[in-house]
């Protein structure tokens, strides 16, 4: 039953995939090649950087006894606010200009016959692509965990697209239909620390920061851009949040239609793309990471019920446990766990956002929101069990993974590879704790009945949750459209 699914999964894959290819600008005697799809944020299909460049087999002598995930959902039509701030505005421009002769202007002709890949309806809603990712995903989790109990239930946020994404994973990893079931946590206003979107329970939190910093970049690498598009196009009056949306585009409309093209580097060059990702890497710090003081405490929980699962003892049910999210909470738990962190953890406040300066770009930035939150990133913890693993005593280590690439965490590094010893990996959780403890007095929550814990994954109180359906024919539907 496995084969048949991976052989249908592989159809799929080569009849999908190719058209998501690198666009290139090669000069003579260079092989530079450029793909806008890897610097497109929270916007960029799912790839994996390998940054650093270690190698996801777990080193020599240790075996996998036990790993927790935590994934964003897997691509989706558009988000709500970049359809309706960016996206809507520029379409709705475009097809109330008659009066340009697009034909005529060589890197914008194929805007005289281009329509917009998606429907106000279709916002948020995952795309076929987007399932096609998220079954790989549980495909790539068979493969790297053949000896441990697959999950009976994985767990998910509310929202359609989350669930989609978990029953998608789930008939990818799943030996036998219905093997696994989807428990849906609900995105409550009020739940405290024990949900999948604790940071809508934290009133110190606001979906708008970031914003009033992003703009500022925003404006700076769209400003030679708007007057090269205006030359050619004049009129038309192009803008920074036009340039902005159509650059957007290239992603959404690869991950609808395969390919966009607005991804062609002829219309915005590789720079132009750079100054793209700058912008939303600059919203993402002050937003949901180390530039937003409320990141950690609400990434903690989390990472905190993780860490205990690995470091608790195994129990008869499952060895892999994963959970479906938005791109809000990934981010928030890298800065609880230290990672992807510009500056020294000693480094006050205002040293840190030094390190996202508004006025040019940190090319050796660690907080790169293209390699950390493309569609369906994902983060592993994994404990493994070593033995004759040369100059290392036999026992557990503990790992990060990012997108598959090994994240060795600070301070915590006396293990083969990227690992780091149990009593190590146990110092280090205290100290995160230590440092972002106490979720509901730092969010000012204001509603009774908070929490400062995670405990979804050993509560009974939430269900075991609804099985997926039959795996062959959901995934033959995607063959047939």
């Amino acid at each position: 039953m496995v084969s048949t699914f991976v052989k249908e999964l592989v159809q799929l894959a080569a009849f999908v995939l190719p058209v998501l290819q690198p666009c290139s600008a090669s000069s003579l005697y260079s092989t530079y090649n450029f793909n806008p799809l890897e610097h497109l944020g929270g916007v960029a299909p799912y790839f994996e950087p390998q940054d650093p460049s270690a190698s996801p087999a777990t080193p020599q002598g240790c075996t996998a006894s036990r790993a927790v995930y935590l994934s964003r959902h897997a691509a989706i039509y558009a988000n709500d606010y970049d359809y309706e701030e960016y996206i809507d505005p520029f379409v709705s421009k475009l097809e109330n200009n008659t009066a340009i002769d697009w034909t005529k202007i060589p890197a914008l002709s194929f805007l005289d016959g281009w329509t917009v890949p998606l429907t106000d309806a279709e916002q948020e809603l995952l795309t076929r692509v987007g399932r096609l990712e998220a079954a790989q995903l549980g495909v790539t989790l068979s493969f790297r965990y053949p000896n441990l109990k697959l999950p009976s239930r994985i767990w998910t946020s509310s929202a359609e697209r989350t669930v989609k994404s978990a029953q998608s994973f789930a008939r990818g990893l799943e030996l036998d239909e219905n093997g696994i079931n989807v428990v849906s946590i609900y995105e409550s206003e009020e739940a405290g620390a024990n949900s999948l979107t604790p940071y809508k329970s934290c009133p110190a939190y606001s979906s708008s920061f970031g914003s009033d910093q992003s703009a500022v970049y925003l404006e700076k690498f769209t400003k030679p851009i708007t007057a090269r598009l205006n030359a050619l196009a004049p009129g038309f009056n192009f803008t920074a949040n036009d340039v902005y949306g159509m650059m957007e585009l290239c992603g959404y409309e690869s991950v609808i239609r395969g390919s966009s093209p607005f991804c062609d580097l002829d219309l915005f060059t590789p720079d132009d793309w750079l100054g793209w990702e700058y912008t939303a890497d600059v919203m993402y710090h002050y937003n949901v990471g180390y530039g937003n003081q409320i990141s950690g405490v609400v990434g903690l929980p989390w990472f905190n019920a993780s860490a205990n699962i690995l470091l608790g003892e195994s129990t008869d049910q499952h060895d892999v446990f994963v959970s479906f999210t938005h791109r809000e909470l990934p981010p928030m738990v890298f800065v609880a766990m230290g990672l992807f962190n510009n500056s020294d953890f000693g480094g006050s406040e205002a040293a840190i956002n030094d390190t996202m300066p508004l006025d040019r770009i940190n090319y050796r930035r660690a907080w790169k929101s293209s390699h950390v939150l493309p569609f369906l990133s994902n983060l592993a913890i994994e404990r493994l069990n070593c033995s004759d693993s040369y100059g290392y005593e036999d026992g557990d280590y503990y790992r990060v993974l990012v997108n598959s690439a090994p994240q060795p965490l600070p301070n915590c590094a006396d293990g083969p590879g990227t690992t780091c010893s149990r009593a190590g990996f146990e110092q280090y959780l205290q100290e995160r704790v230590d440092m972002f403890q106490g979720f509901s007095e730092r969010c000012g929550v204001d509603y009774s009945n908070s929490t400062d814990t995670l405990s979804i994954y050993s509560d009974t109180g939430v269900g075991n949750g609804t099985a997926v359906g039959k795996r062959y024919e959901a995934f033959k539907s995607h063959l047939d459209v």
